[in-house]
């Protein structure tokens, strides 16, 4: 049967002699595993549409498992993803956590949609720590493991401060915080971002002026979620981690608990 489908490549993997199988992840017909014959050779016609974070429109032929790639066309390259280290970075991590943290039946057109914007953001130069902070909140969404962050997950208190509890299923009071040890304050605009990052639609992510501090409280807090929640190890992960705190981006130790400074995202991030 022959498909034609929009998609973005979100891994390759070489297969027998001058081959390539890639998986797409489309808007339409989930994740798909397709063979791209001589996507290997310089001079191949089909070598660009094999690239990673590519966005095309790719018609293959399919019986049983994997598909062949008869034709395709690119949309966007995103050239600029793969050309710059620290962008690299942030979108291997991006296209790896649809790969893995996603099952077939969550990959659908709303996620598809989060992933491209992400990789537009990423490539129009907004802040990567912020846009992927926001990207891993559509990850867990998707897996069913959004936290409860409107109130305190145990007694319902509506007032802050919080703590972001895995255990817990979302953030805890000052009255709760004992219960959990391991969660993770969130001052202010922490705790303010981490609600904007649940109710946004990456297609309207604006630009954002967030403290130092404020971005390391934030991938602590996601980073404690997702490991307790969705326990998939990343390559792209651990690389991205040596990088942000080669950046001293990220703390050297996950028990870092000095106050993070409160924020308030621009005017032109868009809620």
């Amino acid at each position: 049967m022959m498909y034609r489908v929009e998609g973005i490549v979100i891994r390759g993997t070489d297969y027998g002699e001058g081959n390539k199988i890639v998986t797409l992840f489309t808007p339409t017909h989930g994740k798909q595993g397709v063979v791209v014959r001589g996507a290997k050779k310089p001079k191949s016609r089909f070598a660009s549409l094999a690239q990673p974070f590519t966005y095309g429109d790719f018609s293959f032929f399919k019986s049983g498992g994997l598909g062949t790639l008869s034709s395709g066309e690119i949309i966007e390259s995103f050239r600029e993803l793969r050309e710059d280290l620290t962008l690299a970075a942030y979108a291997a991590y991006a296209v790896e956590l649809c790969d893995r943290a996603v099952g077939e039946e969550d990959a659908g057109s709303y996620l598809f949609h989060q992933l491209k914007a992400c990789l537009e953001a990423l490539a129009q130069g907004k802040d990567a720590q912020i846009v992927i902070r926001a990207f891993e909140m559509k990850i867990v969404q998707a897996a069913g493991y959004a936290p409860l962050l409107d109130a305190c997950a145990n007694c319902g208190n509506p007032e802050g401060p919080f703590r972001l509890s895995a255990a817990a299923g979302g953030v805890l009071c000052l009255r709760c915080s004992g219960r959990d040890p391991d969660a993770v304050p969130l001052e202010g605009g922490a705790w303010k971002l981490l609600r904007l990052f649940a109710a946004l639609d990456l297609r309207r992510l604006g630009n954002t002026d967030v403290k130092e501090s404020t971005k390391r409280r934030l991938a602590q807090a996601m980073r404690l979620w997702m490991d307790h929640h969705l326990g998939v190890k990343l390559k792209s992960r651990h690389f991205l981690d040596q990088w942000e705190r080669l950046s001293g981006e990220l703390p050297e130790a996950d028990g870092e608990r000095k106050s993070a400074d409160s924020i308030e995202p621009t005017e032109r991030t868009k809620e």
